[in-house]
């Protein structure tokens, strides 16, 4: 799968949304590390205000890392290989296995047993149910909410599981019922 081309008007609206999403972030950071009230805190020294979200850049490069390695896992759940894997992110196969080492072959008991996501900051997990053939899930969202196995109904197939489980654990991310922005073309 090559990695698609990101039209300019593309890029220019994930610049704006990354931004406005960065600067609440950079205030509380900067506002911690100064003592500064939020309104107060870009007036400083431009190169001190450069600094703070440039170190507000590195919180969110870490939790991109964290988010891409979940995908990883996810994919790799669902039976994509490393050489899958790498192709999606641009890389070989061997930059694949180096760049996430659990993904493919941590997943290899949840593939025989069924199916771990980690979506929206929780986890669930899905089980084929011997007696029946049919498919269930238990979760616990990043509120922490928990839904047992034996709570979920017995469905058919095991991507309608996922599906459940995915609905679960959105409803109950840290930010529930919000949904992300969508890129604005200009």
């Amino acid at each position: 799968m090559p990695t698609p081309d990101v039209t300019t008007t593309e890029r220019t609206a994930l610049d704006r949304i990354l931004l406005d999403a960065l600067d609440p972030l950079a205030s509380a950071m900067r506002a911690r590390a100064t003592g500064y009230s939020a309104d107060r805190m870009w007036a400083a020294d431009p190169a001190e205000v450069a600094l703070a979200v440039l170190g507000t850049w590195k919180v969110v490069d870490q939790e991109v890392e964290r988010l891409t390695a979940m995908a990883a896992r996810t994919a790799a759940s669902y039976g994509a290989g490393y050489e899958r894997l790498g192709a999606a992110w641009g890389l070989t196969r061997q930059g694949a296995r180096r760049k996430w080492p659990d993904a493919v072959d941590g997943q290899a008991a949840a593939r025989r047993d069924g199916s771990v996501l980690d979506l929206f900051g929780g986890t669930a997990e899905l089980f084929a149910d011997a007696t029946s053939g049919g498919w269930r899930w238990s979760a616990r969202g990043a509120d922490g909410a928990h839904s047992a196995e034996e709570d979920a109904p017995l469905l058919a197939r095991k991507e309608e599981a996922a599906a459940h489980a995915g609905a679960f654990l959105r409803e109950h991310s840290t930010k529930a019922g919000r949904t992300p922005a969508a890129p604005v073309a200009d």
